[in-house]
């Protein structure tokens, strides 16, 4: 007989202000603590866990924040189910029940659950922590990103099964970003998916002031299923493919040689990063809560809108949410859930660069019959052609400030020649807090002052030529040859940013770059590449602008089974 034991709603709300204190937990899972009674739990030592345990404050964990996250959003319906929670509500628990359950119903559940995937779930401590985050102190957030599975399960379950990855990996999305569609970490990750810039890069996920793809769900989507076939070819074992897509292949590296060579991911877990140790204990307990929710009295709250009843339609001129909802009457709300990738509410299409927008079904026949006039048509806030490019035309004076030791606002603005208060705006920023490796949008006026201790880069007197790709700025033309708009403007006497597809630049690159530039068969260049100790392809990939894993495999003839090397040369092609 299943014995349920019920927390009321006021000691909820206490366990709510802080972490579960040694006494509450001894009260409400008495039948846990006697796993900790061994010597080992599924490969970890239980003194080293109830030393982590007391360490891991849930309040400083990127997951607890991205699930804290869903407070703000304010499209859900708090009052409404996605079913009816009395139909789902087969226990017959009260409003405000906790269901807590003993030890052995948790492990028969999660032996089930492994029957249906290849992925080896387990049950440890740090497992029952989580899955009392879930299922416990955070259960309405919990109930949020159950409804908000709706929205995007069917879509990842597509893709994944595309790519011939578990069906499983989609609560990963859950553990990155608790499926709002907005997330964005205080490093620089964007999106369902949490990617970084660089690594978005990678995955030809494109960011520009007006639009970033890591946003878009659909393409965040296969750039995630690609990134995690590329760290499987390496790893060989889902658990590691977690560990390296939360803290690098790097750390994942370094945490197998201190364990002695070993890829289980139990043996090098204390040796990985504080924050990757809660990544995958997160992700069982999530795939366990979600699949045992009604169990737990959680119900999917209803997210407001569903992807079920949209459509797309393909634009091919500038468009702004502005005039779709004035002209056709889209909520904007809809227009900005459906299509986070587009951050300012402006498309940026011309006819030979379209892009796809997702709209709820019914307005799609509204849309395809008013197309040209939707183009055309003036807001009542005077959005229109001319006005969307001038917005379009701002973003090519954009560069991207990386923080670096010692740096604060202050000193950023000045090197930038701007004020605090540009910084501030241009960042949504309310305070001066800064992360090292934090991303800053800077539109520079002038041409950066080096800042104390930073040299100046030596610059070949011999020019070359760039020619202009499709969706390519200044600022990122600048950043590849480590140099500054204004240098541009002036080697190639532009008056302003604008630029053509094919249009010939005249650039000076960085000595070093130069020296290491060697011609490839006469269709371009390569810079030769040392393989450093703890390298992968991956990490070689996403240091360089374009290039994939498949292009090093290709240009070096490399196969899945090759081994690097630490000192071995590798061709790395760049487009000149």
């Amino acid at each position: 007989m299943i014995i349920t034991k019920f927390l009321t709603f006021s000691l909820l709300l206490t366990l709510s202000i802080g972490i579960f204190a040694q006494s509450e937990v001894e009260e409400l899972l008495p039948d846990t603590l006697e796993l900790m009674t061994g010597d080992t739990l599924n490969g970890v030592s239980t003194a080293f866990l109830e030393e982590q345990n007391n360490q891991m404050l849930f309040e400083d964990s990127p997951i607890v924040r991205m699930l804290d996250s869903l407070y703000k959003i304010r499209y859900f319906n708090d009052s409404l189910h996605i079913f009816d929670s009395a139909i789902l509500n087969r226990y017959g628990y009260g409003p405000l029940e906790i269901p807590v359950f003993p030890d052995s119903i948790y492990r028969e559940r999660i032996e089930k659950l492994n029957r249906e995937t290849t992925i080896p779930l387990v049950y440890n401590q740090h497992v029952i922590d989580f899955i009392n985050l879930y299922a416990v102190r955070k259960r309405g957030l919990s109930s949020r990103m159950l409804g908000l599975s709706y929205v995007y399960f069917p879509m990842f379950e597509e893709l994944l099964d595309r790519y011939n990855i578990p069906l499983e990996m989609k609560y990963l999305a859950m553990v990155e970003s608790a499926l709002n569609p907005t997330a964005g970490s205080h490093m620089g990750a964007k999106g369902l998916w949490q990617f970084m810039y660089g690594t978005g890069k990678v995955y030809n996920l494109k960011v520009t002031s007006l639009v970033d793809d890591r946003f878009d769900p659909y393409k965040a989507t296969e750039a995630a299923c690609q990134h995690l076939n590329d760290l499987y070819d390496i790893y060989e074992d889902w658990f590691l493919v977690l560990a390296a897509y939360n803290s690098g292949a790097g750390n994942v590296n370094r945490a197998i040689r201190r364990a002695g060579g070993t890829k289980d991911y139990w043996a090098i877990w204390p040796y990985l990063p504080r924050e990757t140790r809660g990544y995958v204990p997160a992700f069982i307990a999530v795939n366990y809560v979600m699949n045992y929710a009604s169990e737990h009295n959680i119900y999917p709250v209803h997210p407001g809108m569903m992807m079920m009843g949209t459509d797309t339609v393909t634009v091919k001129d500038l468009l702004s949410f502005d005039q779709l909802h004035e002209m056709i009457q889209i909520p904007k709300e809809d227009l900005k859930f459906f299509n986070p990738q587009f951050k300012a509410g402006i498309v940026p299409a011309t006819p030979e660069n379209p892009y796809i927008l997702r709209i709820p079904s019914e307005f799609v026949g509204d849309y395809l019959n008013n197309e040209q006039n939707i183009y055309g048509f003036k807001t009542k806030k005077g959005v229109e052609k001319e006005t969307l490019q001038a917005e379009v035309k701002k973003v090519s004076d954009r560069t991207v400030h990386t923080v670096k030791r010692g740096e604060n606002l202050g000193l950023i603005a000045k090197k930038y020649r701007v004020s605090v208060k540009q910084l501030q705006s241009w960042n949504s920023m309310k305070g001066t807090s800064l992360q090292v490796g934090q991303k800053l949008v800077v539109f520079s006026s002038g041409t950066p002052i080096n800042t104390p201790g930073e040299t100046p880069v030596a610059r070949s007197t011999q020019s070359q030529s760039h020619i202009v790709k499709k969706g390519e700025t200044l600022g990122a033309i600048a950043t590849k040859y480590k140099c500054s708009v204004t240098d541009l403007r002036e080697w190639n006497n532009l008056k302003n940013s604008s630029l053509s597809i094919g249009q010939k630049l005249r650039v000076f690159p960085a000595e070093q770059q130069q020296a290491q530039t060697s011609t490839a068969n006469g269709n371009g260049t390569y810079i030769t590449y040392t393989v450093k100790n703890g390298d992968t392809l991956w990490d070689i990939a996403r240091k360089y602008d374009g290039v994939t894993v498949e292009q090093i495999k290709k240009l070096n003839k490399l196969t899945n089974k090759s081994k690097l090397r630490i000192g071995q040369k590798l061709k790395i092609a760049v487009v000149s």
